[in-house]
């Protein structure tokens, strides 16, 4: 592929740049997560074309995305319908239907839940506090790495599975007949679990010289949630650059168009910001090597104290504060997150397990 460039902004129209095979080779790209314009809307930036015709506007842009996606790779499409004339449009449900006959699986419809939207008032309607979140791959089998997004699993459970009783022991099928069941001692111990498909993420209150401009935390999700380190990201809307700086702060490469030149140079501008405290952080971030059990424990901060934890150990009934044979130490909050050597904070784990957790977190990013 040698024309084919990362971090990249190149500035044009995405449907003639994307259908050129020398920039965009096949299988080229791990991730395309983007908003491309809305119908009649952006009309100044983006010429927003009517919602009758804005299927024959956006599937040549899909043609293209099917061809240079990798196999398992995803497509993210932030779009919501607009209103006109009293009801809502049917465009976007009708460019669902349109990529299923491309053979697109349309996987999930993940909700951007806008938790500070504008005030409004309408005669038939409320605010807009959403919009979809299309993820679309081009087979089933496609790269998935939930463990990245997981979230804290909240207060409730420190007082629900404080005090079990005995039909929280065993699991209960739901009284709905529905078919699902519930086993409460599955979360105990549990610090993080896997979030809904509806994400509470803040619009941008600042427009950031750009018309439609959303939060860094959106593609960021995205980008954890179906890559790793390395991979490329490309948005064909990029705009003020969020998705080009997302991928830089999580380690990933980056791709953008844009038509306006202005977007292209406050785009770049940014990247070059983010590109910048990147590199400082990398040059700057602290790792000592200790050791336990003269096996290695890498620890991502200064305070890490293995002394301390030896003491720990002891206190709790290991021997010589050494674990047994086959098992190591392992800080359920990272050192690196602001976890500390304290007793809740450090557990005696299986050597494999000890060392998958690490993996894992090496896939992730984490480490």
């Amino acid at each position: 592929m040698p024309n084919f460039k990362i971090n990249k902004i190149y500035n044009g129209d995405s449907a003639e740049l994307l259908s050129n095979r020398h920039i965009f080779p096949n299988n080229s790209v791990d991730l395309i997560v983007t908003s491309p314009p809305y119908a009649d809307r952006r009309k100044k930036q983006y010429g927003g074309p009517p919602p009758e015709k804005y299927m024959e506007w956006f599937l040549p842009l899909a043609i293209e995305f099917q061809r240079i996606l990798k196999p398992r790779g995803s497509l993210i499409l932030n779009i919501k319908e607009n209103a006109g004339q009293g009801e809502r449009h049917v465009y976007v449900l009708e460019l669902i239907l349109e990529m299923r006959k491309m053979e697109w699986f349309w996987i999930e419809d993940y909700i951007w839940h806008k938790r500070n939207v504008f005030p409004g008032k309408w005669p038939n309607r409320f605010r807009n506090a959403w919009e979809h979140c299309f993820h679309f791959t081009k087979q089933k089998d496609f790269r998935m790495y939930q463990d990245a997004v997981k979230v804290p699993i909240g207060d409730w459970a420190n007082k629900r599975l404080k005090n079990l009783g005995a039909n929280d022991r065993k699991r209960n099928m739901s009284q709905t007949d529905s078919g699902f069941s519930v086993q409460l001692t599955n979360w105990v111990g549990k610090r993080k679990v896997y979030p809904t498909n509806v994400l509470y993420l803040p619009t941008i209150s600042a427009n950031k010289n750009h018309c439609a401009v959303f939060p860094e935390s959106l593609p960021t999700w995205f980008i954890k949630l179906f890559t790793q380190k390395g991979d490329v990201v490309l948005d064909p809307f990029i705009g003020s650059g969020t998705t080009a700086v997302a991928a830089i702060k999580t380690g990933r490469s980056f791709i953008g168009i844009d038509l306006s030149v202005e977007y292209i140079q406050v785009s770049r501008r940014v990247i070059r910001e983010a590109m910048k405290s990147s590199k400082n952080q990398s040059e700057t971030k602290p790792k000592v090597r200790g050791r336990i059990n003269n096996k290695k424990l890498i620890i991502t901060k200064r305070k890490a104290d293995p002394a301390k934890i030896k003491r720990i150990l002891k206190k709790g009934g290991y021997k010589n504060g050494e674990p047994p044979r086959g098992y190591e130490v392992h800080h359920i909050k990272p050192l690196a997150e602001g976890g500390k050597d304290t007793p809740k904070n450090i557990r005696v784990v299986k050597t494999t397990k000890h060392r998958q957790i690490h993996k894992n977190r090496r896939e992730r990013g984490e480490e």
